[in-house]
């Protein structure tokens, strides 16, 4: 795991993990607002064949709001990023943006930036956690 996201690796199929990270961010209060097929991308762009892999633009609206308020510029690290990539026939790999990273990007944050983004990485670590104890459930 890299120190600025979140991860798990799941023995399920891509696609049931995609399905259920879907339903654990909505349980844990996002929305998906964009979603990009790299694979997909990749391969209309470049003609480069690639791995399975999805960018889910997660956003909880009140969480947003208070972080602009408090930091107008922390706009640019919205929504929360979310990636589900295949490692093989039944690997998955879930991974998310910290947002206890960004504090890191504001000289002096507030601290009802910190209190949002403490927030929006309870619900993130819930949301991997429901999705990894999924595991062999289904």
């Amino acid at each position: 795991m890299a120190d600025y996201t979140l991860s798990i690796t799941t023995e399920r199929p891509y696609e049931e993990t995609v399905t259920a990270v879907r339903e654990q961010l909505a349980e844990a209060g996002f929305g998906v607002l964009t979603e990009i097929d790299l694979r997909a991308t990749l391969k209309a762009k470049l003609d480069v064949d690639a791995a399975p892999q999805v960018i889910l633009g997660a956003c909880r609206p009140q969480l947003a709001h208070q972080a602009l308020a408090a930091e107008p510029s922390i706009a640019v690290l919205l929504p929360c990023n979310v990636v589900v990539r295949s490692e093989g026939v039944s690997t998955t790999v879930v991974e998310a943006f910290d947002p206890a990273m960004m504090t890191s990007f504001v000289d002096t944050p507030s601290e009802t930036l910190r209190a949002v983004s403490d927030d929006a990485r309870a619900r993130l670590l819930s949301a991997l956690a429901a999705v990894a104890a999924q595991e062999g459930q289904d």
